[in-house]
């Protein structure tokens, strides 16, 4: 059974490591990855963002990340261990995170992707995501889709 708990100090490492594994894997880990990900305390928890783990059996298997944008919060830093990928705890986070959104009275998610990561974009459209402009100057070099999802 998959268990979805909040940030640990103890398993910050999770974070990194299985974030670093997929961003090597399709792209390459670009400093602003680098530094969220070296230091979610900083970059996400105090100014007012959260982190999950998938846990299952005992072992963190999966990540997300709200990042508090101030205006808006974006679904971030999604990740599941490769040897865990088919099980469906990629869904368990996200409905996780839409459930959670939606208890804290949030308007919409926002999430920067890849058109390349196809599994991952059907996903996000299945539980509502829709595609919307892309900023010019987003902060990931590598994203060339945003989705939002109103709650």
């Amino acid at each position: 059974m998959v268990e979805i708990i909040p940030f640990q100090e103890n398993y910050a490492h999770h974070f990194y490591d299985l974030n670093v594994a997929w961003l090597k894997k399709y792209f390459y880990v670009e400093p602003y990855d680098e530094k969220v990900l070296s230091n979610p305390k900083k970059y996400v928890l105090d100014p007012g963002g959260f982190i999950f783990f998938a846990k299952f059996n005992h072992q963190i298997v999966g990540v997300a990340a709200f990042i508090n944008h101030q205006s808006f919060f974006e679904l971030s830093k999604m990740a599941v261990s490769p040897e865990f990928q088919g099980l469906k705890i990629g869904r368990k986070l996200l409905d996780f995170c839409i459930h959670f959104a939606r208890e804290q009275r949030w308007k919409s998610i926002t999430l920067y992707s890849h058109r390349s990561l196809a599994s991952a974009i059907h996903l996000y459209k299945k539980v509502g995501f829709q595609e919307i402009e892309l900023e010019e100057n987003s902060r990931y070099e590598r994203s060339d889709i945003k989705m939002l999802l109103h709650l």
